[in-house]
């Protein structure tokens, strides 16, 4: 959590005025309402992509280590940081593509990323400086070239025409799908009749997650990373465990978390299920902490329609409430796992045609002022762009405009030219304007008021409208926040005199997008174009 201070480079754009006083010091915040897996910003890491420590062009662990001081340097005081709590690893087990969702090992750390030696001195340097690291864990399926595959697709090749296959000769082969039938999502094994389940891509065959000694070899793996110290998991396809079969998905998912949580009770647990948000929140029926909050991401998600102004100010709050009494309405506890964009999305920069940055900002905040576990994308604290194919929505962290620079990536094979839209972390750093300045700002406000990650929702429904969102975020130990959204060009007034706004008199902090700044005049607040406003009660 970040300290009492800020540095002043923040102080343009977040005015911090008593929040000790109101709140008293930052480390009785979110950890104590609910647990350190809730309140903070969780940080995505694409390794490929992200700094490369050997000169090869590709991103690697070492290369990350050396980069923590960006993410979080682990000091409280400090500012000069992202301040982010947790990083996400995208795989990083053996595997023969640049993605590594199809894994061939994983109890190793791929070649092109380095050695285990690396990854447990990244993992102490995280630890250190207080960042959680979890792990991106594709159960679903495997790598053709995993040795489990290959056993079995060599028992499968050695069978006769009308020969069928033996479980008790090869046990391998009861891992996989495999039939004589051809379907919707299965692949031919070359130089068979027969076919194998891989529903995303033929280099992916589908395990078999009934499979008794398949769920041992998972639990293996959960335990050997968690033994290592790691703090958790995020599932990839947690909707694809069994096709078209939601109830055994979410069993399979319900098997896991218990597995996990007997080892570690403190693991922190998330799954991605891209749907609906009716179906992806069935999936706390498992007891996992927290399910990606997918309605507001995205190029049409809440956030991208109230930020483009396709949808009024209003709609995003009265979504969040509708949201959260859903989520009152399951059993245990909820962490909302908010984020804007991922490594399958087009990037948020090109969201928004002619945005001097404005849009961009609003959305960024949108997102990291959202109750639970918020996310942010690698890249998109600078207004990255990157779309089309998936390769492009991963290109280089844009540390440098020079691509020659020390550090730089050169990219997945295969992906396409991305011109940026915004500068480089050379050229923002030192800019308080900045796109970056602005995440920092926003993150630094979440973690100053641990409220606004913990608290519920209410909408002060007669101050909200088309350009106005006028929240008041509220926990169960009498603190509150007030959170004032205008989502216009122009600049827009809210009297606070009524009697639900009654006592919120303070201007604790502020986002704003220009020069010009919020104010209060009395009991009405000036809002600028595009700005945002935190108010404590008097």
């Amino acid at each position: 959590m970040r300290g009492p201070m800020l540095k002043r480079n923040l102080l343009p754009i977040l005015l911090a005025a008593s929040l000790t006083a109101a709140f008293g010091p930052a480390a009785a915040g979110a950890e104590a309402a609910s647990g350190e897996n809730a309140g903070g910003v969780c940080y995505e890491v694409f390794v490929y992509s992200f700094e490369d420590s050997d000169g090869d062009g590709i991103g690697d662990l070492k290369g990350l280590r050396e980069k923590l001081d960006y993410i979080n340097d682990g000091d409280d005081e400090g500012g000069e940081d992202l301040g982010c709590d947790m990083i996400w690893l995208m795989p990083v087990f053996s595997s023969p593509t640049y993605h590594k969702y199809d894994v061939t090992d994983y109890l190793s750390i791929d070649r092109q990323y380095g050695s285990m030696e690396d990854f447990d001195e990244l993992l102490l340097a995280c630890h250190e400086r207080g960042v959680r690291l979890i792990l991106d864990l594709p159960v679903n399926h495997t790598s053709v070239s995993h040795p489990w595959f290959e056993e079995a697709a060599a028992y499968v090749r050695s069978l006769g025409p009308e020969e069928e296959i033996s479980y008790e000769d090869c046990p391998l082969a009861g891992w996989y799908h495999f039939t004589r039938e051809s379907g919707n999502g299965y692949a031919l094994l070359e130089g068979t009749d027969w076919y194998y389940e891989a529903r995303f891509w033929e280099g992916m065959p589908d395990l078999n997650l009934d499979e008794p000694a398949v769920r041992d070899e998972i639990a293996k793996i959960a335990d050997f990373w968690l033994d290592k110290g790691v703090d958790g998991f995020r599932l990839d396809a947690v909707t694809s465990y069994y096709t078209e079969d939601q109830a055994a998905s979410i069993s399979f998912l319900s098997w896991f978390v218990d597995r996990v949580k007997s080892v570690r009770p403190d693991a922190y647990l998330v799954g991605e299920a891209w749907t609906d948000f009716d179906t992806y929140t069935r999936y706390y029926e498992s007891g996992i902490d927290s399910m990606f909050d997918f309605a507001f991401s995205g190029q049409e998600g809440v956030i991208t329609r109230v930020a483009r102004g396709k949808k009024p100010a209003a709609w995003y709050g009265e979504k969040l409430v509708q949201e959260e009494a859903l989520f009152d309405s399951l059993p245990g506890t909820v962490i909302n796992a908010p984020f804007y964009t991922n490594h399958d999305m087009a990037r948020s920069a090109g969201y928004y045609t002619r945005d001097d940055g404005s849009r961009t900002k609003l959305a960024e905040a949108l997102n990291l002022l959202m109750p639970g576990r918020a996310f942010l994308y690698y890249g998109e604290e600078l207004g990255m762009k990157g779309s089309g194919i998936d390769e492009n929505k991963r290109a280089p962290m844009y540390w440098s405009t020079d691509p020659e620079a020390p550090g730089m990536c050169q990219g997945p094979p295969g992906m396409e030219e991305v011109k940026m839209k915004f500068g480089s972390l050379e050229e923002q750093e030192t800019d308080p304007a900045s796109i970056l300045a602005y995440v920092r700002s926003a993150i630094a406000i979440r973690s100053r008021f641990p409220v606004i990650a913990c608290g519920k929702t209410r909408l002060v429904a007669d101050l909200s409208g088309d350009d106005l969102c006028v929240l008041i975020r509220e926990d169960g130990n009498g603190r509150a926040v007030m959170l004032a959204v205008n989502t216009s060009e122009e600049e827009r007034m809210a009297d606070l005199s009524g009697e639900e706004c009654r006592g919120f008199g303070v201007l604790a902090g502020q986002l704003t997008v220009s020069e010009e700044e919020a104010s209060m005049e009395g009991s009405v607040l000036r809002l600028p174009a595009f700005g945002i406003a935190v108010l404590t009660v008097e």
